[in-house]
């Protein structure tokens, strides 16, 4: 067998391969020689049938067959003998050769980049170091308490934090526009979801008065057709209400699921969850740090093949997350950059995992499989479904060794622990946006 290799790009191979005929004469020779014991044609005894009348009914198709495989095999032989490592299947192309001439054939392929795991020396990782105080779980009770407050309708004026349900009904140039209209419609004052200023005009308004005013939509507005436009808004107040704050007492503890204890069971589950959501979100901020890192100081090209794969499989996320089968609402540069990083972060950690010789550790498997069972109401059965499945426990498993290779890199980058706030650091995406 004869094979040659030519690079198209940094990545792309073109392998040609030959194969001598007596390879593949061979094989359906020895083939069509078995089946001469075993097939019945009408005419001959069982076992006796010629092999000439067996060479001329099922020559044809033996001969494919004994091709299709040798071109497998011999491709498989290629890439091991050229130590190639190929992404994904190749693209095979056949030379018209006659059955005496054996098989020749051109595969093209794209190969996996030579990736050198760069020195981390330098990385600096800010690690947030936060204690959780009793003035911390006191802020988590009163926002519990916001989420579960009540309305009482009340005969005053309107101020920031009441709802008041309005009529209203928006123009642009005398004509109602998209979403402009609407009766019963509940504004909270104060939340900021309104078209900006908007909120701000129902101020000082009580049940039964009426206002106009006009208000010019954002530029970047979300509904095009408005964006940087003029609108004139007719308003009607039909109702103002207050929030009423339930108490901190046992029924409230009980309706977060602390059956026992009462006030001081549900403060300290309080505090239990807060100090399992900040592990988390320290632990998210530390691991998106090291893989920035680790993305600045690789640069390579990747396989397109692999490229293309993760955008399918996000692809496929979003549209079973917003529940539709139209891929057309989806296309690739949606998903071109993350699929890319994703690509590039998952080579760089398969190579230090190799480099270092990283396995999943037991005692991470079983906390990351703990960690996963504790947010349910039957933790054991959980842990049970996990250790049943070999597919799920693949995935803790890889998360578990991405937990490792960000532990490698702590153990050798800079980490500088920065003190923190609870509530800094748990709302700075809010903060952020």
């Amino acid at each position: 067998m004869q094979v040659t290799v030519e690079s198209t790009s940094d990545l792309g191979r073109k392998m040609k391969v030959q194969v001598p005929a007596e390879r593949i004469d061979s094989e359906v020779e020895k083939r069509l020689r078995s089946m001469a014991q075993q097939v019945r044609i009408h005419g001959f005894r069982p076992g006796k049938v010629p092999l000439k009348v067996v060479r001329q009914r099922y020559g044809r198709q033996v001969l494919q067959e004994v091709r299709g495989e040798v071109l497998q095999n011999s491709y498989q032989e290629a890439i091991v003998q050229e130590r190639l490592r190929p992404v994904g299947g190749p693209e095979i192309h056949t030379e018209p050769l006659g059955a005496e001439q054996g098989l020749e054939y051109t595969a093209t392929f794209e190969v996996y980049p030579e990736l050198e795991v760069a020195p981390v020396e330098g990385l600096e990782i800010r690690r947030p170091v936060v204690e959780i105080t009793d003035d911390d779980v006191e802020q988590m009770i009163e926002t519990l308490r916001r989420q579960g407050r009540s309305w009482e309708a009340v005969e005053r004026e309107a101020r920031e934090g009441d709802r008041v349900s309005i009529d209203f009904r928006g123009t642009l140039d005398g004509e109602v526009f998209d979403g402009g209209e609407a009766e019963d419609f509940l504004v909270e004052l104060g939340s900021g979801r309104m078209v900006r200023g908007f909120e701000d005009q129902l101020l000082g308004l009580k049940s039964g008065e009426e206002k106009v005013f006009e208000l010019t939509f954002p530029r970047d507005y979300q509904q095009t057709d408005l964006a940087g436009r003029t609108a004139r808004f007719q308003v009607k107040v039909k109702e103002i209400a207050e929030p009423v704050l339930p108490h901190v007492d046992e029924k409230l503890a009980q309706s977060f699921g602390v059956k026992q204890g009462g006030v001081q069971a549900f403060r300290q589950e309080l505090r239990h969850n807060m100090e399992r959501e900040l592990a988390d979100k320290i632990r998210t901020r530390i691991k998106a740090q090291v893989m920035d890192g680790l993305m600045d100081l690789h640069g390579f090209d990747l396989p397109q093949a692999l490229v293309h794969a993760e955008i399918k499989r996000l692809r496929k996320n979003a549209m079973e997350t917003v529940g539709t089968t139209e891929e057309g609402r989806f296309p690739d540069e949606i998903f071109a950059e993350e699929a890319r990083n994703r690509v590039a972060l998952g080579l760089i950690s398969g190579e230090i995992i190799k480099t270092q010789g990283l396995k999943p550790e037991p005692e991470r498997v079983n906390a990351a499989l703990a960690h996963v069972a504790s947010s349910y109401e039957s933790p054991e059965e959980v842990i049970s479904y996990y250790r049943s499945n070999r597919q799920a426990m693949a995935n803790i498993e890889s998360v578990v060794l991405e937990d490792q290779v960000v532990a490698w890199v702590l153990s050798t980058a800079k980490v500088v622990d920065e003190p923190a706030r609870f509530n800094d650091l748990m709302n700075e995406e809010k903060a952020e946006s």
